[in-house]
């Protein structure tokens, strides 16, 4: 019997693993040494929009609408709930299609009842849809997924998507909870930025290109293979520079092949309140089990706490003004892109002016 598309991205995930091509690597902090600062009195809580969260890390959207997947969900739910971090479920768009795989996606909140719990569906989705996506989870907001060069190779994928900013526009008119738009890993720019803003959008993911590589997912189950986009997309860094053009970190989520604290906090620099992780935990679940995966979240608010300390910074807040230098192959977008690299070498913590 053939395996379900679902099942074949997550095998295809974890065989590909992650590109690491994410530019995080371009990011130099300037060294505080006098930080002024001690350990325990650093602080992860952040906002994104009207939410807050106990940490930044988010298990970003990963899977579910297979039978197959419903472990997955429970273990991560179970990590969520035991390091309270929010988590991301996979489209449910298979779920409103077909009932019987719903239970691959309330499993996440009857494991965590009380933890923050994000719906997602993809761009095509209507308003009533996006109902149904909310109230099957009880979730805390919605992930729209916008992926088009994914849906382009994708041998069944969409081929029109027009009306796309309108129908996000409706969704976000007419749920009660946050819509967050989220890139599924080819980043974004400030000028789509800007029209989400504009349509009323409280949160964006910029899903940078440098994580799980979707284009080489979809061209692994192509039996014509168009491997030359494999290395389509913006990096992860380029992309948060993009979007931290037309909103407020507050309202960003850095994602894209981030997997250990200093790329991290990298990323919450740049201009981000929170990170999404989801191919790291995928990776540590499948080849270590769940206790693996709280012991890596526990670990990376603890490292990320440590270079907070060294840089001064005791809020998640602090960190939108520490002064880094920004080289490489970001640097060249930059001045292409007409971001000017010199101001965040220039930060200063208000506190100190």
């Amino acid at each position: 019997m053939r395996v379900s598309r679902k099942v074949e991205h997550l095998q295809h995930a974890l065989q590909t693993g992650q590109s690491g091509k994410h530019g995080l690597s371009d990011i130099r902090f300037v060294h505080q040494c006098l930080p002024e600062q001690s350990l325990s009195s650093v602080s992860l809580e952040s906002y994104i929009g009207e939410l807050k969260l106990s940490s930044p890390i988010v298990i970003n959207a990963m899977t579910g609408g297979a039978r197959e997947t419903e472990s997955i969900n429970r273990d991560l739910a179970i990590a969520a709930r035991e390091t309270g971090i929010a988590m991301a479920v996979g489209s449910q768009m298979s779920a409103i299609k077909h009932p019987e795989v719903r239970s691959s996606y309330t499993i996440v909140r009857e494991m965590n009842p009380s933890g923050l719990v994000f719906a997602n569906l993809g761009s095509e989705a209507t308003v009533e849809q996006a109902k149904m996506a909310v109230d099957m989870l009880r979730a805390n907001a919605l992930q729209i997924h916008i992926n088009p060069m994914q849906e382009l190779i994708m041998p069944e994928g969409d081929r029109d998507f027009r009306g796309v900013l309108e129908r996000i526009a409706q969704i976000v008119r007419a749920i009660d909870v946050p819509v967050i738009v989220k890139e599924v890993g080819f980043g974004m720019t400030v000028e789509a930025g800007k029209k989400l803003h504009d349509a009323g959008v409280s949160v964006i993911d910029i899903g940078g290109f440098g994580g799980t590589n979707f284009a080489a997912i979809e061209n692994a189950r192509r039996e014509e293979s168009i491997g030359w986009l494999n290395d389509w997309g913006i990096p992860t860094s380029c992309a948060l520079l993009e979007i931290g053009q037309a909103i407020l970190p507050n309202r960003i989520i850095a994602s894209g092949g981030i997997n250990n604290a200093l790329d991290l906090c990298r990323a919450l620099s740049i201009g981000a309140g929170a990170a999404g992780l989801a191919g790291t935990f995928l990776k540590t679940l499948n080849q270590e089990g769940i206790d693996a995966v709280i012991q890596q979240i526990t670990n990376l608010n603890d490292q990320l706490s440590l270079i907070m300390t060294g840089l001064g910074a005791s809020r998640i807040s602090d960190l939108w003004h520490v002064p880094m230098i920004i080289g490489g192959e970001t640097a060249h977008w930059c001045y292409a892109r007409g971001i000017d690299i010199r101001a965040y070498a220039q930060r200063q913590d208000p506190r100190l002016k």
